[in-house]
């Protein structure tokens, strides 16, 4: 048992202060150890460790399978140890699968995950385990465009960090606000607010997630003309993404890119277009398709502006055409819009 008590201990750390690398690595250890083991609470925890490293390292399905796994394998008696440590391994996966899956073109499933992980967070009772699912399912609310949703998770999450002096929650928090500000057409409250949460972040010594933030706040930049600022934030995100080996993160970089492109004072239709091809091409590798399809979106948009409508119709009806749920998600709406728009 101590030697799962260390390698978990070292995932852990390694995890927040992110090493794509070495987080597969010791994840693969976990899982061997637990599977020539054969306890079932080890299992859970590997298969859990297994999922979160494939899928922030980029191979999004296969971590899911993983998760599938560890959800199943979930003994209501383990969750003893959310009062010990702060940790519930159903909660944490739902919490992760609900990421994973909206990635993979399931919105619907994903707001499942999110509302039960909430719902098991709040049965449990364990501060530490509801700031872990308030952390992580607003997440799933923005993706999905249900705004008003994540920023009552944010605010209820901060109120509790606050209460619970939790400074690491207490910046995630911020960091969805600041996202939120983003998003509803508020750019400077947007940029002195991520600003201040990833100061508060940082200063816990994580990472986590920093690609993904550097580029909501490159977009913040660029909506205020900062375009310099701009820029520097996607340049950080890539070498954030390049260092750790994060690639969850590298379809949404990369589109971001592309729009800031056209956002400059000389837009610059060519380098977009680069980029949101790189873009595609990630979330097509990734198999992951709502980042396809925001990606088909950005381009079609941009053909569509050039006077190519066949073929930002013919790049993006396929992808739409691929979703079989989440049709009342705001990405959904709007790639519908956009068809209709360049229909023949």
């Amino acid at each position: 048992m101590m030697l799962f008590i260390v390698f978990a201990g070292a995932w852990s750390a390694n995890y927040i202060a992110f090493n794509g690398d070495l987080i597969r690595e010791l994840a693969a250890q976990f899982l061997a150890l637990a599977e020539k083991q054969g306890t079932t609470v080890p299992l859970m925890i590997g298969h859990h460790l297994m999922g979160m490293s494939l899928m922030f390292t980029g191979d999004i399905a296969q971590g899911r399978v993983h998760l599938d796994r560890a959800i199943a394998l979930y003994d209501p008696a383990a969750a003893e140890h959310a009062r010990r440590f702060g940790v519930d391994t159903r909660v944490s996966a739902l919490c992760y699968r609900t990421i994973a899956v909206w990635m993979l073109g399931y919105p619907d499933a994903a707001l499942t995950d999110a509302a039960q992980a909430l719902k098991d967070a709040r049965k449990i009772g364990h501060a530490a385990v509801l700031m872990f699912a308030l952390g992580h399912t607003p997440q799933t609310y923005v993706q999905c465009g249900n705004y008003a949703a994540a920023s009552a998770l944010a605010n209820e999450l901060i109120s509790l960090a606050d209460e619970k002096d939790a400074l690491f929650w207490k910046a995630v928090g911020i960091i969805t606000q600041g996202a939120l500000f983003v998003l509803t057409g508020k750019a400077a409250d947007a940029v002195e607010t991520i600003t201040s949460g990833i100061t508060a972040y940082r200063c816990t010594g994580a990472t986590m997630g920093m690609p993904s933030t550097l580029s909501i706040l490159a977009r913040a930049y660029a909506e205020l003309g900062q375009i310099d600022d701009a820029w520097r934030c996607i340049g950080e995100a890539i070498t954030s993404m390049e260092t750790t080996k994060a690639a969850i993160w590298e379809a949404q970089v990369y589109r971001t890119a592309g729009e800031i492109s056209l956002m400059s004072p000389e837009p610059d239709a060519t380098k977009a277009q680069a980029y949101f091809e790189r873009a595609l091409s990630v979330a097509r590798q990734q198999q992951a398709k709502s980042w396809e399809l925001r990606a088909s979106m950005s381009l079609a948009r941009l053909w569509r502006d050039q006077g190519k409508v066949q073929q930002a119709r013919e790049l993006l009806a396929p992808v739409y055409g691929w979703f079989t749920e989440g049709f009342d998600t705001r990405d959904l709406k709007e790639a519908k819009a956009l068809l209709e728009e360049v229909a023949a």
